[in-house]
């Protein structure tokens, strides 16, 4: 099962959930339906969080019997909640398949912020990062990532004001996804969030960070830098070794040309990997006449990865120097650290918390 343009086949059990808005337009014309029906179906999907076609009661009775027997509608059940002292919240989500995946809810002065992810674990192979060592399992639909952050929301009972692609998986490794289920998360038939207030985080896939600057939406984007030194970054990030550091420089360079807008420099610090002044130096290289935003974060421990933190005056003098230098920049303030929530601490795996 694919949708309009997924190259890579989906579950069948995936169902409708694999569509993109355009999917969904060409099944309506399919069915000799008027085009406006592509819209309330969108709308009881999404905007109203349907478990089944028979809550759809503004569709037509034998449109929906036609959809329930052609189309799945799955809707992720909470196989594992945990929750932080601070107030974050992972959770671990079973799909229409029995496919696994984690999200992230942030609560914070009234605003809620979901993590969540595009692919089912992660072929990038990040050092730092816990999701990759157990390889890739499948792409996600766009459904299925929407539905993500519906889950946190409804658990949590608050609306969802930011999204942000920075769980598990490396989204523009499936790129049309994660557009729909961005437009679904900013549609007024969806879940009605602000285009700048959608987030999505990438290793440093050019091609879809040129992609991306030639849509309409005004996402944000986000690049996991981690180092400025070639080698440095080959070692850390072995899935984006064949992309050389001056070429997603260039590609930053046009994006931000294009669209006006300031990306993020995502820099995990670890001690004595990428903390050094050396590395220092070389990101100031990188980021010399550049529109970015850097968010500095302490590295996160990591069972078989790097996890030793830097000194908290590494964290320091790189912030001061960036900011000297006049590169806006940010101390993360990591939260859910305490139940691998943290980035770079998805792994797709039961803990035995309770989920009620």
């Amino acid at each position: 099962m694919t949708d309009s343009r997924t190259r890579d086949p989906l579950p069948e059990a995936v169902g409708i959930k694999g569509l993109d808005a355009a999917g969904i337009e060409s099944l309506m014309a399919e069915y000799g339906e008027p085009r406006y029906r592509a819209r309330q179906v969108v709308r009881w999907l999404y905007g109203r969080a349907a478990r089944s076609y028979d809550e759809m009661t503004d569709v037509p009775a034998g449109l929906r019997a036609r959809l329930a027997g052609r189309l799945p509608l799955p809707f992720p059940r909470i196989i594992e909640r945990q929750v932080s002292r601070d107030g974050t919240r992972k959770y671990l989500l079973g799909l229409g398949d029995g496919t696994s995946v984690e999200c992230v809810g942030l609560p914070h002065d009234g605003r809620l912020t979901v993590c969540f992810s595009t692919q089912a674990g992660c072929a990038m192979g990040c050092s730092f990062c816990a999701t990759g060592k157990s390889g890739l399992t499948r792409n996600l639909g766009a459904g299925e990532m929407v539905d993500q952050v519906r889950v946190v929301a409804e658990d949590l009972g608050g609306r969802p004001t930011n999204a942000v692609a920075m769980g598990q998986g490396e989204p523009f490794a499936n790129y049309d996804a994660t557009l729909a289920a961005l437009r679904f998360m900013n549609s007024p038939d969806g879940l009605e969030i602000g285009a700048r207030h959608l987030t999505v985080s990438t290793c440093g896939l050019v091609s879809g960070i040129e992609r991306l600057s030639r849509e309409p939406e005004q996402f944000t984007l986000a690049v996991s830098l981690h180092s400025a030194v070639q080698t440095t970054r080959d070692r850390l990030m072995p899935g984006v070794r064949g992309i050389p550091l001056e070429r997603l420089r260039s590609s930053l360079a046009a994006y931000i040309s294009s669209t006006g807008r300031r990306p993020s420099l995502e820099y995990a610090l670890i001690a004595g990997i990428n903390d050094t002044d050396v590395e220092l130096d070389a990101l100031l290289g990188f980021c010399q006449g550049l529109l970015v935003h850097v968010n500095l974060i302490p590295a996160n421990p990591v069972t078989g990865g790097f996890e030793a933190p830097p000194a908290p005056s590494r964290v320091q003098r790189f912030a001061e120097k960036l900011l000297d230098h006049g590169v806006p920049t940010t101390i993360r303030a990591e939260r859910g650290a305490d139940i691998d929530a943290a980035c770079g601490q998805l792994r797709q795996r039961a803990t035995g918390a309770r989920a009620d």
